[in-house]
């Protein structure tokens, strides 16, 4: 028995030690990037205002709709702050800011901002912060330790696995939304200047050169009712071929880089 005593210390001393979690490092990382941790704080909220307008457990749906609008706004704002040079009254300036996708979206809650909630206008801004804080989150946990929350790992692989289909989703919702718009206006949950001022928004998704997806999108759209068109009754066939000849003559111009 006393012989045996010693070959148990080692066999307690040989079991492996449980994975340490650098929390420092992430409080580190958190201070010298702090825009980007406030960046995914305010994502944070986006998501979570919009599960709340859907499943709406406390208060009325309508108070959600417009925090996760505002939350976004914070995130766009932050994120213009991050890559536009300082401020100024120019010219040059103006073109910076117009090619921003960040201004794009911030500009997207100013139009919907007054609007009556519907999903639909929040489906890409909830979208967009799944996918983008996904990606800065598990940056978190690589400094966190390797082998930390897996089950939120396996979660954000799988939305980066799906990041083409998100990014896809998001440009087809924003395109149906301008016909939504429309409808909205008839139905009086939506100004009269609703439906022009989201036609800008969209010619500036289109002509996004970070996010091809709009343009894609259109594309594939336009391919599908052009077969649809082929296989329809004639009737049908121009009323389908009029409308594409008139959404192809309000797309705007792509200029040479």
């Amino acid at each position: 028995m006393s012989a045996d005593m010693p070959r148990n210390d080692e066999s307690q001393q040989q079991e492996p030690s449980p994975p340490s979690r650098n929390y420092n490092g992430v409080l580190a990382h958190a201070k010298e990037n702090k825009i980007d941790t406030a960046m995914l704080g305010t994502r944070i909220l986006t998501i979570f205002f919009t599960i709340l307008y859907v499943i709406p457990i406390f208060g009325n749906s309508q108070k959600y709709f417009t925090q996760a609008l505002i939350a976004n706004a914070a995130t766009s704002a932050l994120r213009l702050h991050q890559r536009l040079p300082q401020f100024a009254l120019t010219r040059e300036f103006l073109s910076l800011l117009l090619i921003e996708d960040s201004c794009h979206y911030l500009f997207y809650t100013v139009i919907f901002l007054y609007v009556s909630p519907v999903f639909l206008i929040l489906l890409p801004i909830f979208l967009f912060a799944v996918l983008q804080s996904s990606s800065y989150t598990i940056k978190l946990l690589d400094i966190l330790g390797t082998n930390s929350m897996v089950i939120l790992r396996l979660i954000i692989s799988f939305v980066e696995f799906q990041s083409r289909n998100i990014l896809r989703l998001c440009a087809f919702s924003e395109i149906f939304l301008m016909p939504l718009c429309i409808i909205l206006v008839f139905m009086g949950r939506a100004g009269l200047l609703t439906p022009f001022i989201y036609y800008h928004f969209l010619s500036m998704r289109y002509l996004s050169r970070r996010n091809m997806y709009t343009r894609q999108m259109f594309s594939e759209l336009r391919m599908a009712v052009e077969v649809m068109a082929r296989n329809s009754p004639p009737f049908i066939n121009r009323i389908l071929l009029g409308g594409i000849s008139f959404v192809t003559r309000l797309a705007p111009q792509q200029q040479a880089a």
